[in-house]
């Protein structure tokens, strides 16, 4: 944890969950070759449950993967993990899921997901 992700007492904001998330998935796609994924696949839905507190120069692991594809939406699930830090263990610091659909860019409304994607992700 860096100063810019906690508060004036040194525990992570929860913001700073919501970038370590983004930065996991992003990985995820990256690593896919899925580099148009961002611009095309907005999320509309957040779920986060707290769990632990992060502090400040601690190290953090943030775990990002899919647990569902649909036609034109996706769901994950997440996890951030506190390293073990000032004598605590390896803890976990929050979890949670979130959904992205897809956006067809000429149209601006939701279409299916294409073929490419899905079989860059494993989906036959």
């Amino acid at each position: 944890m860096e100063w810019i992700d906690t508060d004036a007492a040194g525990i992570y904001h929860n913001t700073a969950v919501v970038r370590y998330v983004e930065a996991a998935e992003a990985t995820l796609m990256r690593e896919r070759g899925l580099d148009g994924y961002f611009s095309s696949a907005p999320r509309v839905r957040y779920e986060v449950d707290f769990e632990s507190p992060l502090r400040f120069g601690q190290e953090a692991t943030t775990v990002v993967e899919i647990v569902r594809i649909g036609t034109a939406s996706m769901t994950f699930a997440f996890e951030l993990w506190g390293e073990p830090f000032a004598g605590r263990p390896r803890t976990r610091a929050a979890h949670g899921r979130f959904v992205t659909v897809h956006i067809d860019p000429q149209t601006g409304k939701s279409a299916p997901w294409p073929q490419q994607w899905l079989t860059a992700l494993g989906v036959s």
